[in-house]
């Protein structure tokens, strides 16, 4: 239903403001919560995460103790489901299909009859793919299974034979368990709403130094970093940006983050600079000569390409001499684009 449709259709709607850097906090906690609570835990995406209960059943007795206490993590705002199996595939399957608050465990005999009659809009096939199995009379993941798996790879590709694997509940993979994020943030509020860009990145390099001041840093360079503010009319926006290289140079995380600012929606009052991930300090490697002649060269054109990356093809020029005679100083030369 479109916007319009729903308005009509009940004047009294509230429109709710998309807020990306609340649903990231709100989920970061989530996380440290069950992190807090022994499970080593892999996001999926947001409001998917999987673990294993292996290293913590011994503690609270038991596999079923120890997913109501991954339950009770999480709290009820989520409105949390579990799904437990010996397989990835089939434990997201179980959660999908459980109630809120419901803990479903699959045993590893059952697996396959537990996949058998649930649709295939459970497996990751785009929406061509689905199209094409629903035109072939297949509605649900045991129709897909009992297929010759030849014919599904030959037919739907590298895509269908991943699918077809899903079906007989895929591949026992181990949960790899993140490294707690670290808890590194500079907020800098405005008194007014501020939409200047040229104030923007002035307030940007204030939250940079400060960020590169703080001693949980211990030196180490930067390698992802996330920008969020909150909108004047209550929303938020966030972007994440990964460095190539981590570095703690405040001339690249400038070059880095400040073109993120022109993406901005409205005016913010409150800007905030968060370290998402930080690299290990392995040193730099210095040269023992400068480089020189076509090593420089090379150098410098790969350093305007990223320039002109980041920036806009407008911003690596050249200047270029038109009337150096004329007696206006404008009139003498003109800056062009330049090709990298």
């Amino acid at each position: 239903m479109r916007l319009g449709e729903a308005l009509a259709t009940c004047p009294s709607l509230v429109l709710v403001e998309r807020d990306p850097a609340a649903v990231e906090r709100e989920w970061e906690e989530a996380l440290r919560r069950l992190e807090d609570a022994g499970f080593a835990v892999q996001p999926v995406e947001h409001g998917v995460v999987v673990f294993e209960t292996r290293g913590v059943e011994r503690l609270y007795g038991g596999m079923q103790p120890a997913l109501e206490r991954a339950l009770a993590a999480v709290g009820s705002t989520w409105d949390p489901r579990i799904g437990a199996a010996g397989r990835r595939f089939t434990a997201l399957a179980a959660a999908s299909v459980a109630r809120p608050g419901q803990i479903l465990i699959v045993a590893a005999k059952e697996e396959q009859e537990f996949l058998e009659p649930l649709p295939l809009s459970l497996l990751p096939l785009s929406a061509a793919r689905y199209a094409e199995l629903e035109g072939l009379g297949l509605r649900r993941i045991g129709e897909l299974a009992e297929l010759p798996g030849g014919a599904v790879a030959e037919r739907l590709g590298a895509e269908g034979r991943k699918a077809w694997r899903l079906a007989h509940g895929g591949r026992k993979t181990r949960v790899r368990g993140r490294r707690p994020a670290i808890e590194l943030a500079e907020v800098l509020a405005f008194p007014d709403a501020v939409g200047n860009e040229l104030t923007l990145r002035r307030g940007l390099g204030s939250l940079l130094e400060r960020l590169l001041a703080r001693p949980e840093r211990a030196g180490r360079p930067f390698r992802k970093l996330a920008l969020a503010a909150r909108l004047v009319d209550g929303g938020s926006w966030r972007r994440a940006v990964t460095l190539r290289d981590a570095t703690a140079e405040v001339g690249r995380l400038r070059a880095a983050l400040g073109p993120k600012l022109a993406e901005l929606p409205a005016p913010i009052v409150e800007l905030r600079l968060e370290a998402v991930e930080l690299a290990e300090h392995t040193g730099q490697q210095l040269a023992l000569v400068e480089p020189a002649g076509e090593e420089a060269d090379t150098r410098l054109r790969e350093g305007l390409r990223q320039v002109r990356a980041s920036t806009g093809t407008g911003s690596v020029c050249a200047v270029v001499e038109v009337a150096p005679w004329s007696r206006i100083p404008e009139a003498r030369a003109l800056v062009v684009p330049r090709d990298v």
